[in-house]
């Protein structure tokens, strides 16, 4: 892929982690069978932030597998939408130390909706997942993609943040950032 398409398809990945609501993570079971769910998430320009119950099924699977795979974005016409890999991680604090004020914003409409409170959404949801990009993946039908026209401006943060967060994980993930 060329420079300006890979920057393209960074862009618009940095634009869905700004502005989807939810995003499908997948964790590796200890069997080796996937396990996908939707969820909510922040996005700090570095990493993803997501409460968890600290005994769901995706925690356990992380514990044994860090590595991930987020899909974002509603597939439009031709299925353009976003794919980033990435490295879990479980902190120890609980999520309202972890959390950014952001994130129950975010979902406070939806909260209010299934009657659960700030209070109790922290009281339940306190495993942080942190997952760090380290590569992203461009996926579509047979045309080009909307986001390789170019029209999308270029976060650079994000392109940088990703690749020190891959340069920090010692190589052992594989490989460097890079659209595909």
């Amino acid at each position: 892929m060329d420079t300006r398409a890979a920057d393209a398809s960074v862009a618009r990945i940095d634009r869905l982690l700004h502005s989807e609501r939810v995003v499908w993570l997948s964790t590796v079971n200890a069997d080796g069978t996937p396990h996908l769910v939707p969820i909510w998430f922040s996005w700090d320009g570095e990493a993803l932030l997501i409460a968890s119950k600290p005994n769901a099924k995706k925690v356990a699977n992380l514990r044994i597998n860090p590595s991930v795979m987020l899909a974002l974005g509603e597939p439009d016409d031709d299925f353009d939408v976003g794919l980033v890999e990435g490295i879990a991680e479980l902190p120890t604090e609980p999520a309202a130390a972890v959390l950014p004020a952001g994130h129950l914003a975010k979902y406070r409409r939806q909260m209010a909706a299934i009657g659960l409170s700030a209070d109790e959404f922290l009281a339940t949801y306190t495993q942080v997942i942190r997952i760090r990009p380290t590569r992203y993946l461009r996926w579509h039908g047979r045309t080009a993609p909307a986001s390789e026209t170019g029209a999308m401006p270029l976060d650079r943060r994000i392109a940088g943040a990703v690749r020190r967060v891959a340069a920090r994980t010692g190589g052992w993930i594989g490989r460097p950032l890079q659209a595909t």
